[in-house]
């Protein structure tokens, strides 16, 4: 029964290999070498670790999407509506996104550009102000598959490069895995607080040096996954990267880099946004009917501050769906059949560390 099912699983990949003919010749060529040898191990009765290494690289390697790319949609009108839709206020970080984007079409229009070797748009704010957001909505108007990677959890220059199969823990690198789940070759990646990859200085100058490879269009063409042991051409990627402050980053990173500052939002802005934003997809989701919670509209002021000044709208969100969550209890429980929260008894429903 092993032996069977050894053969099957070496004939499904070999149909694997043939199915991807978008894969590299050399790539392959060395794919059917590796093939040829596990048939020789597997008709010997040989199943080592050699060949369970050997068989989980084939598989890997045919995952990856060579070749396979989505149409980007460069319209400048639709591009504004939908950041216009998803982020009320912040209007000069919407005109210098609307600006980027206005120059990509015409270098597309005059030279069949790509529009990933535009400079690499780096968001810089506190946290909480969108700078995630704004990616997703560039992503969504160009019409490209969105891969977020976070840095804060790059302990490794390895997490990013891939580990050689020659080891036991091997798998390929963030940057080869999130081209394997979107599943094209030229998804938009946000690589979130770049600022925040690795503690220790000397590690984290590897991981820059590293992203300066990943993200210069002079050289992430040929871009070595350790894994893959084959170069991976990162042309077609459009990389976003967001920092909460500069300081950690190298001027030769920051030099391929256009830096947009997002202010905070100011008190007016966090209101609209609460009431026409977050305040109705909460009571969403929440499973409410829109008429069985009601808030005074002269409390926003003490919703938005109940601790002082907060820079981004996060925390705004975590007390509105705090709210509907002991709105929708009560509910539930037969209290009332609507909540209509007043200055008397407001502080029942905002959380108790707001209060």
């Amino acid at each position: 029964m092993a032996e069977e099912f050894i053969f099957k699983e070496l004939k499904d990949l070999s149909e694997r290999v043939k199915s991807t003919p978008a894969m590299p010749g050399e790539l392959t060529n060395k794919i059917e070498g590796m093939l040829d040898r596990l048939n020789r191990m597997a008709k010997i009765g040989g199943y080592t670790e050699a060949y369970d290494t050997m068989a989980r690289y084939i598989d890997l390697i045919t995952t990856i999407p060579w070749g396979k790319r989505t149409v980007d949609n460069l319209n400048l009108p639709l591009t504004k509506k939908l950041l216009d839709d998803h982020h009320y206020g912040l209007e000069d970080v919407k005109e210098r996104i609307l600006q980027y984007l206005s120059t990509v079409i015409l270098r597309t229009r005059d030279e069949k550009g790509n529009i990933s070797r535009a400079p690499i748009l780096l968001f810089v704010g506190l946290q909480g102000i969108g700078k995630t957001t704004f990616a997703i909505s560039l992503a969504e108007a160009l019409g490209r598959k969105f891969i977020r990677i976070s840095m804060g959890g790059i302990g490794s220059v390895l997490e990013l490069r891939g580990r050689s199969k020659a080891f036991p823990e091997a798998e390929p690198g963030q940057i080869v895995k999130a081209l394997v789940k979107s599943q094209v070759m030229n998804p938009l990646i946000l690589l979130d607080e770049i600022e925040k990859a690795s503690g220790d200085t000397g590690v984290r100058m590897d991981i820059m040096a590293t992203l300066l490879e990943i993200l210069d269009p002079n050289q992430n063409s040929s871009f070595r996954d350790h894994y893959v042991d084959y170069p991976v051409d990162l042309s077609g990627v459009l990389f976003i990267c967001t920092a909460n402050g500069l300081g950690t980053l190298t001027a030769a990173l920051l030099d391929r880099m256009e830096v947009i500052k997002m202010p905070s939002y100011t008190d007016y802005e966090k209101e609209v946004i609460a009431k026409e934003y977050l305040l109705p997809k909460v009571v969403e989701n929440s499973g409410l009917h829109k008429d069985e919670l009601i808030i005074d509209p002269n409390l926003w002021q003490s919703i938005i501050r109940p601790l002082g000044f907060d820079s981004g709208i996060r925390s705004l969100n975590r007390t509105l769906e705090n709210m509907t969550r002991k709105v929708a209890k009560e509910i539930v429980e037969g209290k009332h059949k609507s909540v209509t929260i007043t200055e008397e008894n407001l502080k029942d429903y905002l959380p108790k560390g707001n209060l």
